[in-house]
């Protein structure tokens, strides 16, 4: 156990790192092909003081130079910034962070992913039973970097072993604790809401700064989150996705555009990114479908357009700027969906189905890419 002059040292380092960053509120969630540097850049324009890599799978970062070529990218601009890396050995998550241990301000063990490929690979919250193991990870990171390590975390249903977990990862060295109110079942973040209770009391727990996770759907719920809680900061994923200049005061104060175009022009300055900093195609268009969702359910053509990935900024460029022109045309401020409830639910069915397949692929390319390398139960987390 740390002395009490060894706490206080450590904590007094984690206080000293979130200042020299400059103690960000407004944090770019981690999400797998989503949260890659140019949509980070946008984001930050528009508001966001600190952003998070996708979700990084340790081994294969660490073996395979394609692998991270494809999905760490940044530039100066792009800071702060923390690496997240899934993992569940302590030996290759050293080995992954030192890769990029120049090229950011924190490592992250991410310690929440509830997704179905992060139980059958072991890591995300399905260490959550295994606190020997994120113990030694935690310290392994911060007895070897130069530079910070920080967790995110889902809550357990049980209010005392949610602060004990935290705890336990305070004492192993963790600098930031992100909090995601939700525990390891509930996957469904519009059907369950995230509990700020939860989140408060690990804020009042620890004594290194606290980032809050979950029900942040606009500006507004940020300063409630951050006064109801009291954390340090939050962060955003699916709502930043759906409207990358959420954090921002003045919503999209530099344009002339009306707000029912701001998907559109959002999506067109994005894409002007890509121009700059080579993006894959799946993700770009992942972008399109969540920025110009609402038009596109009444622009059915242009949707289904999309949904042929055209792979190109030009084309996804030209698709946008389609759009645009048909929204100014109709002269409404308001999508009219031309899909019914029943015909938008089969929809996202079958959405579903073709990311678990997309997924699957996923997988087994990382598997062919390591042979015979890896063993074959592993499995790839692409970011």
């Amino acid at each position: 156990m740390a002395s009490t002059s060894g706490r206080e040292a450590a904590e007094a380092k984690a206080w000293e790192f979130f200042r020299s960053i400059g103690s960000p509120k407004f944090h770019v969630a981690p999400m797998v092909d989503q949260s890659e540097l140019a949509f980070r850049l946008l984001c930050r324009r528009h508001g966001a003081t600190a952003a998070y890599t996708p979700m990084l799978h340790s081994r294969i970062f660490s073996e395979n130079e394609a692998y991270r070529e494809e999905h760490f990218t940044t530039c100066t601009a792009d800071r702060p910034l923390f690496a997240q890396f899934c993992s569940n050995d302590p030996e290759h998550l050293l080995a992954a962070a030192r890769f990029v241990e120049d090229k950011c301000d924190a490592v992250d063990i991410n310690l929440g992913c509830p997704q179905r490929i992060a139980r059958r690979g072991h890591y995300g919250a399905f260490l959550m039973e295994d606190w020997d193991l994120i113990a030694r990870m935690v310290r392994m990171l911060a007895d070897n970097l130069s530079i910070p390590v920080t967790c995110k975390i889902r809550v357990y249903t049980d209010l005392q072993k949610t602060l004990d977990y935290a705890r336990m990862i305070e004492a192993a060295g963790a600098s930031l604790v992100a909090v995601h109110g939700r525990t390891r079942e509930q996957k469904q973040a519009e059907k369950v809401r995230a509990n700020w209770d939860y989140i408060k009391a690990v804020k009042e727990a620890l004594r290194i700064p606290v980032l809050a996770n979950g029900n942040i759907r606009h500006l507004q719920d940020v300063h409630d989150c951050m006064a109801y809680t009291g954390v340090d900061g939050v962060m955003s994923a699916e709502s930043l996705l759906d409207d990358p200049a959420l954090f921002l005061d003045r919503r999209l104060q530099h344009e002339a555009a009306p707000p029912h175009l701001a998907g559109c022009k959002l999506m067109l300055e994005y894409l002007d990114l890509t121009d700059e900093f080579t993006t894959p195609g799946r993700m770009m268009c992942g972008h399109a479908f969540k920025m110009l969702g609402p038009w596109l359910s009444e622009h059915t053509d242009l949707r289904d357009t999309l949904a042929n990935n055209p792979s190109t900024t030009s084309g996804l460029r030209d698709l946008t700027l389609e759009l645009q022109h048909r929204i100014i045309a109709s002269g409404r401020t308001t999508p009219s969906p031309k899909l019914s409830e029943r015909a938008r639910a089969r929809m996202e069915r079958d959405t579903a189905v073709e990311k678990s397949i997309a997924e699957q692929l996923r997988e087994r390319r990382a598997l062919e890419a390591l042979q015979p390398a890896a063993p074959a139960r592993e499995v790839q987390l692409t970011a």
